[in-house]
């Protein structure tokens, strides 16, 4: 009954969940896959060179969360467990009761809190060049990050936002906010991190915003989980839009995630 009332694949639309208006787009069908975009990126910016693989398999549910995209901005903070809600009562509107997540950069960040608030609707989790600490950042990303500025911001980020939503206080904003939120930074306890059951691929480049010891102390708390360290840098691995375009480590990481989501569960 659930799958016979839900979107059907190929659609978009606007689902309203907790006050916002969030965008999402449906490719493909089979068991469903929500992918979760990076900070000041948009659904095709993070996932663009491999959505339609991963939907080859899977019903991906790709969105776009709060002040990126198509998905207008309101007036409330911006958190990663607020995000990880608005992915919650996204899925209840769209009548999928469990999903798998992949999220990169900020959306993984969500998707580590969609994993802990929210265990009775993740079936697994694949968490993408984050951290769940501030210590788990190399120092340059946190110096950079206290003295960022606009015209900083990749230009093809600002572009491919101007597309969607050409309204430049807009997109000045988001910028602001994802930054004001990089900068209050909330550590994730430990315990918390334990208490995650579902299954979890962890992937980080070896140049990544992520160091390899933090990756692997993340990897130690989620009891079970998998872990890949891929050479190159923060998303290179998927042909993140800032990345070159490598189209055989594309390749071969969508085959590890469809491997890591296909395996059985007591693995």
């Amino acid at each position: 009954m659930q799958q016979q009332t839900s979107p059907p694949a190929g659609t978009s639309g606007y689902a309203p969940v907790n006050g916002l208006k969030m965008y999402y787009e449906i490719h493909g069908a089979g068991k469903p896959l929500v992918l979760i975009h990076g900070g000041g990126s948009t659904l095709q910016t993070s996932f663009g060179r491999v959505v339609q693989a991963l939907a080859a398999s899977h019903k991906v549910i790709a969105v776009e969360m709060q002040a990126h995209g198509h998905t207008a901005d309101i007036d409330r903070p911006l958190s990663f467990q607020q995000d990880a809600d608005d992915i919650a009562a996204l899925l209840t509107y769209l009548r999928v009761e469990k999903a798998s997540l992949f999220g990169f950069s900020n959306g993984a960040s969500t998707t580590l809190e969609f994993a802990i608030r929210h265990p009775e609707m993740t079936d697994r989790i694949i968490v993408a060049s984050t951290f769940s600490k501030k210590a788990g950042a190399p120092a340059w990303f946190w110096e950079m990050m206290s003295k960022p500025t606009f015209e900083g911001m990749p230009q093809v980020y600002k572009d491919e936002f101007l597309k969607i939503r050409p309204d430049t206080q807009a997109l000045r904003r988001m910028y602001e906010r994802d930054v004001a939120r990089m900068q209050s930074f909330p550590d994730i306890p430990d315990e918390q991190l334990r208490s995650i059951k579902a299954p979890a691929f962890i992937i980080i480049g070896d140049r990544d915003v992520t160091t390899p010891e933090h990756a692997t102390e993340m990897h130690r708390l989620i009891k079970g989980s998998r872990l890949a360290i891929i050479p190159g840098g923060h998303g290179d691995y998927i042909g993140e839009i800032t990345t070159p375009q490598n189209s055989t480590l594309v390749a071969a990481i969508v085959l590890l995630i469809n491997r890591f989501l296909s395996e059985p569960t007591d693995q």
